[in-house]
């Protein structure tokens, strides 16, 4: 028996109506797997593959290396952001890059004849190597804590008196399994350089491995690229400057760049896209940012391996409002799926994650990942301190690349307007709470999601865009439908996610 029962994607989504994901609801399917059979692996772009479909923002207050690494041990990626110059941006890619354990310390190095003044000194450092040298190509001689240096009685003395003597280190490849391993046999050290080709990249501490221990697990060993590094990503521009900043993410071993535009369909970033196919033929170019087929269909043309679909559906973006164009989230990845998969080429979702249920209709309605800004952002690995109220609750610092703050340091080129003497805003400055860290949090998140998706009977990915186009139902909710859904009704309640 045929039932009458919800719409089918095809016909909800030409009404003629904008949808976001709050506007729609999935109607449920047949279980017949348990979660554990899920599969969230997915594309990236044509030739990149990830364990989970989670992709940081290209943003000055979420991505750069601390995020870069953590996304990349988690089985996603990272796009670090372009609103620096091209070699400090190339630098954070290398640092990205350099080491396999999931967790960025940036050393701080002196030599053992060098004194301690304050505790300014560690800056973010959770200690501080002894170098024969002083810098870090020298001799490891040992390491200086926080709480060795506060209990001494004379703090000028020189590093040597105190120290704590190590020569051991751990090699740049060891992961998560082999530094536990490594503090095991290692019982009396704190802490231990990770070294790459003769130089020290990083410092791993036992804090940390403790720590990191007891979250969850870590999904299927990270993004690795043939070289064994964490696979890293980095924004570029489509003006002429950006052809020399690629040069310098190239060296860094970048593994795929995204053309950085709120809107994509342009002369400069098709002239962009052809260039970098041309000259660097095996690097992977995600184009965007597109909400209709017909943007979408340029860019495909000209060469683009992903695309990246979103346009004033951010938290901190303003574009709908000022510009009077975009889409409803909901609708534009539907559209732009709709088009791309008939050209193999992979959809990033990026903009209005706000919960696991966005992203389970987000890659549903056939984006292969999702971008995300504001769920990431406040995070211990974000960019940024940071800062309390008088309430004692922690904030950091979240602004759109199109805020005016933002554009000052570069990203006006986004918006086409680096030329324009009138900065028009199109995102706003604000903060978010703090999340803690993302090597804790985004598992959980990646657990609901495959729930969401044994909800609607789909085992992969791939099972949930064919039945976007054959089986699955959808409905448009009322406001008073998705007041229903969410929590309500309560004078107050406590909400714990992770």
């Amino acid at each position: 028996m045929e039932f009458e029962d919800g719409y089918s994607a095809q016909k909800l989504f030409h009404q003629g109506y904008s949808y976001t994901y709050d506007d729609v609801i999935f109607l449920p399917g047949y279980i017949g797997f348990p979660v554990e059979q899920v599969d969230l692996s997915t594309k990236l772009t044509r030739n990149i593959s990830l364990n989970i479909p989670c992709v940081s923002s290209p943003m000055d207050t979420v991505t750069e290396s601390s995020m870069a690494r953590a996304m990349a041990a988690l089985g996603g990626i990272g796009i670090i952001h372009a609103n620096i110059p091209p070699s400090d941006q190339a630098s954070l890619v290398k640092a990205a890059k350099s080491s396999r354990f999931p967790v960025l310390s940036n050393p701080v190095f002196r030599s053992p004849s060098d004194s301690i003044i304050s505790l300014e000194y560690f800056a973010d450092a959770p200690c501080i190597l002894v170098i024969d040298s002083g810098d870090c190509r020298g001799k490891l001689l040992g390491y200086v804590t926080k709480s060795g240096w506060m209990n001494l009685t004379d703090k000028e003395t020189r590093l040597a008196n105190y120290m704590v003597k190590s020569s051991d280190f751990a090699p740049w490849d060891c992961d998560l399994a082999k530094m536990i391993c490594y503090f095991e046999e290692k019982a009396g050290n704190e802490f231990t350089p990770i070294v790459k080709g003769g130089e020290i990249v990083d410092v791993a501490g036992r804090e940390d491995v403790e720590r990191l221990r007891g979250y969850p697990r870590l999904v299927g060993g990270g993004s690795v690229d043939a070289n064994g590094e964490w696979m890293v990503g980095a924004a570029i521009g489509t003006r002429e400057a950006d052809k020399e900043r690629l040069q310098h993410l190239i060296k860094a071993g970048v593994n795929v760049v995204v053309l950085d535009s709120s809107q994509g369909n342009s002369l400069y970033q098709i002239d962009m896209i052809k260039y970098v196919k041309k000259t660097y033929p095996e690097l992977d170019v995600i184009g965007g940012n597109v909400v209709t087929m017909y943007q979408a269909d340029n860019l495909i043309k000209a060469g683009v391996d992903g695309l990246r679909v979103g346009m004033g559906s951010g938290s901190i973006c303003t574009t709908q409002e000022v510009c009077a164009v975009g889409r409803g989230q909901a609708t534009a990845v539907y559209k732009v799926s709709s088009l791309a998969s008939q050209y193999g080429v992979p959809v990033i979702a990026d903009g209005g994650i706000s919960n696991s249920g966005h992203i389970v209709k987000a890659l549903s309605l056939g984006a292969s990942t999702v971008m995300m800004g504001s769920f990431l952002a406040g995070s211990a690995e974000a960019p940024g301190a940071y800062y309390c109220l008088s309430d004692g609750r922690r904030l950091k610092k979240y602004r759109g690349m199109g805020s005016l703050e933002a554009m000052t340091k570069g990203s006006d080129a986004r918006y086409l307007g680096d030329t324009s003497k009138l900065k028009i805003a199109q995102g706003v400055v604000g903060a978010v709470a703090d999340k803690g860290s993302v090597l804790k949090f985004v598992p959980y998140t990646m657990q609901a999601v495959k729930q969401g998706f044994q909800d609607l009977g789909a085992q992969s990915l791939k099972d949930a865009h064919d039945m976007t186009k054959t089986t699955l139902r959808l409905e448009v909710r009322t406001g008073a439908a998705q007041v229903e859904g969410g929590v309500h009704g309560l004078v107050s309640f406590e909400k714990k996610p992770f």
